[in-house]
This record gives C-alpha cells, structure tokens and sequence, in this order.
C-alpha cells in the first residue's frame, strides 16, 4: 500500500469506528495530521480522496464534513462508473448478467413487503407504457421507472441503489431495442403485467420467474445483436 493509501485507510478507520460520526467536522489540518501520524499533505489527500467517494464533504470556509453516509450518497457514483462503459459491448452484456442475477431475487422480496400504495405505483408505470407503446423513449422511461419501484418495495436502499446504478446502463439498451425490433413493445408489456400480476398476488416465487424472464429475454437478445456487425452497437 501506497503512503495515501495507508492515510485514507487511518481516516476511513476513525469514520468506522465511530471516531466521527456521520455530520461531525474534523478537526482542523495540522490537528487531524497529528492524530493520525501523518504528514499534513497526507492528510490533506486523505480527506481528498473521502471527499470524491462521498464520504466527506468540503464546505468551503467552513470545514470538512463527514456526510449522512447513507448508501444512496456512497453508491451514487456507481451510475457514472457504469455509463463510462457504455462503449464496451461486453461490459453491457456483464451488465445485463449482474441485473439478471439481481433483480429477479429482488422482485421476489418486493412481493414479500409490498405496501397497497408501492403497489399503485408500479401500476400507474405499467399503465403509462401501455399508453406510450409507440413513444419508445416514453416507453422505456416508464420501464425504469417501474422497475425502480418495484425494487424500492423492498425498503433495501443499498439494493435499489446498485440495481439503478446498472439498469441506467442498460436502459439505453432498451431504447435501441425498441428501435430496431418492432415486436419488443408488445413482449415488455407482456412481461411487465406478469411481473405486476405476481407482486399483486403477493407470490414471491411466481415474481421471480416472472423478473428472470424478462431480464433474461433482454439479455439473450442483446447477446444475439449487441456484436452485430450490421448494428451500431453504441446506440445501446
């Protein structure tokens, strides 16, 4: 391990423990320095580093914050990671696998604690595409938008965050889909209602065969275009 490495794990540590709590200041530079055993320029690329990942936050003039570390601020970046492989079909297609193992799991759960009104709101997306089937960008927004809300039925914020961080990938996947196959409005619609139908009975099981389905159905065809050498790939 590098020098930094070393005082980003010290801080990370202090963070840990409960040294400093989530909205505590630190100490100023040369105290912070000093606890810690390092130089100050080490310190001052720790809290540099904790800073980008979102751990701590610098208010000019005022000092440095650690922040609510709540998953959805820490994991946020996960979004941005995963759109600077967009050019990558075989990043996309790792992608697709990772969802496929996800979110079928977590469509099962969903059917487990979902409220009546977490239900409405996955209704009221299924409702919105059957009404945008030929507006595919309309379409496909209300796609994510349903999956989001079937996922945030499970009240599992680090679930819903990393499951968004890559479906916002592959929704510009979706979208070329729907370009290109004339047929995938109606199939997304088909699948949809089945997953809406299982939630609705509240049958985990029959929810998660209804989610594998249809993430596996994306995925099998993207496998099959996504290196077409006819298509352009980086629609996706």
């Amino acid at each position: 391990m590098s020098l930094t490495d070393k005082a980003i794990d010290q801080l990370r540590e202090l963070i840990r423990s409960g040294a400093l709590p989530p909205g505590s200041k630190l100490p100023p530079e040369p105290d912070l320095a000093a606890q810690l055993g390092l130089s100050r320029n080490l310190a001052r690329e720790a809290v540099k580093a904790l800073a980008v990942a979102r751990v701590l936050e610098i208010r000019r003039g005022d000092g440095t914050y650690v922040t609510s570390l709540q998953p959805s601020l820490l994991l946020e970046g996960l979004g941005g990671a995963v759109d600077l492989l967009q050019s990558d079909s075989g990043a996309l297609l790792d992608l697709m696998e990772v969802r496929r193992l996800l979110e079928p799991v977590a469509t099962a759960l969903a059917a487990t604690r979902i409220s009546e009104d977490g239900l409405a709101e996955v209704k009221r997306h299924l409702d919105a595409m059957r009404e945008a089937r030929d507006d595919v960008e309309r379409l496909n927004a209300h796609d994510a938008a349903f999956h989001r809300a079937v996922v945030a039925a499970t009240g599992n914020e680090p679930l819903v965050t990393l499951l968004e961080g890559v479906s916002g990938r592959t929704l510009r996947a979706r979208i070329w889909r729907g370009l290109v196959d004339d047929r995938a409005a109606g199939r997304t619609l088909a699948e949809h209602e089945a997953i809406f139908t299982a939630l609705a009975r509240r049958d985990a099981p029959l929810s998660q065969a209804a989610a594998l389905l249809h993430v596996s159905n994306t995925e099998q065809w993207l496998r099959e275009h996504v290196d077409d050498p006819g298509g352009d790939s980086s629609r996706a």
